[in-house]
């Protein structure tokens, strides 16, 4: 057969032929997989007027015309609730008497309508859910008397930093005498709604 020489097969042999080499292929593995554990321990902050104590309120001046009038005045009270307890707050308030030195101004200070309120800029916050109903009346006397609840947060609100932003309207009777008065207000920011 023109040169070319075939192994002399019985019938019924068999073809030995060379193995295939295999190549090995790496597949994914339940056994190679690992857990690694991740904490983060939240500790409290406190409950703080932001800035130390609420902001002081000017009354616009009045001209005397022979009515009572009345002076609004805006405030900020900006708060911080970090205690991560949800437990509430409350501010309670109360004040002397307006006075010139020697004569009192005998009109009272009031709040008609709800503050309002927003978290501070930028801040994430849980606004408060004020049960405190209005009008209030801030106490006054010559000596401060007993302070009462102006404004709350319920239970699970009122966290983070915000700013509640009462409106004060201040009564100016019409036989009040010419001068510059002054007050002192007391408030304080209570643990509980």
């Amino acid at each position: 057969m023109n040169g070319i020489m075939l192994p002399n097969l019985r019938r019924g042999a068999l073809l030995a032929l060379a193995p295939l080499a295999l190549i090995p292929i790496a597949l994914p593995s339940a056994a190679n997989a690992a857990t690694a554990a991740a904490t983060e321990t939240v500790t409290g902050g406190s409950l703080t007027f932001i800035n130390g104590s609420p902001s002081a309120v000017s009354f616009p001046s009045i001209a005397l015309n022979g009515t009572d009038q009345t002076a609004s005045q805006t405030q900020l009270l900006d708060i911080s609730d970090a205690r991560g307890t949800g437990a509430g707050w409350n501010i309670t308030a109360t004040s002397t008497s307006f006075s010139n030195g020697s004569v009192s101004l005998q009109g009272s200070t009031q709040i008609t309508t709800a503050p309002a309120v927003a978290c501070d800029a930028g801040i994430a916050c849980v606004t408060p859910t004020n049960s405190v109903t209005y009008p209030y009346t801030l106490p006054s006397g010559a000596t401060a008397p007993l302070a009462t609840k102006m404004y709350n947060a319920a239970t699970s609100t009122g966290t983070g930093a915000l700013t509640v932003t009462p409106t004060w309207r201040l009564l100016v009777p019409a036989t009040s005498a010419v001068g510059t008065y002054s007050s002192s207000w007391t408030m304080s920011l209570i643990s509980g709604p």
